[in-house]
């Protein structure tokens, strides 16, 4: 039996994971059981998630089933488009230098600051009063 192949990647951005399965297919692209569309209703964070594929000239090529877990909608965008980058190397290490240069395969390293005790948040403090 001849297995399913498949290119395997993992992305991450602030809080949000997004394990990519990149199979030989005519493009489609399904994210959590649901269409892309559908999921991802932001042009922004769509044209996201295709810049990995548009810069390898391969999107029309592959079916690409993404599975998403945390963060919000723009942060599971950008961990799906590191997770693409790194199944396209998979897929085809001579991509490395193209996808590189575009800076598809650094994680973004930028979260959440934590909150600090005595202040309202990360950096917003409570008024202060004189009298």
């Amino acid at each position: 039996m001849a297995g399913l192949i498949q290119h395997l990647g993992t992305g991450r951005r602030k809080t949000a994971v997004a394990r990519i399965f990149l199979r030989s297919g005519k493009g489609q692209i399904t994210v959590n059981g649901r269409t892309f569309e559908n999921y991802f209703v932001n042009e922004a964070a769509r044209a996201l998630v295709r810049q990995p594929l548009l810069a390898a000239e391969v999107a029309d090529k592959f079916d690409i089933l993404i599975l998403t877990d945390g963060g919000g909608p723009h942060g599971q965008a950008g961990a799906a488009r590191l997770g693409i980058a790194r199944a396209l190397l998979e897929f085809n290490a001579e991509l490395r230098p193209k996808l590189k240069q575009l800076g598809l395969l650094s994680r973004d390293p930028r979260s959440r600051e934590r909150k600090k005790y005595g202040q309202k948040g990360a950096r917003k403090r409570f008024q202060f009063s004189k009298r």
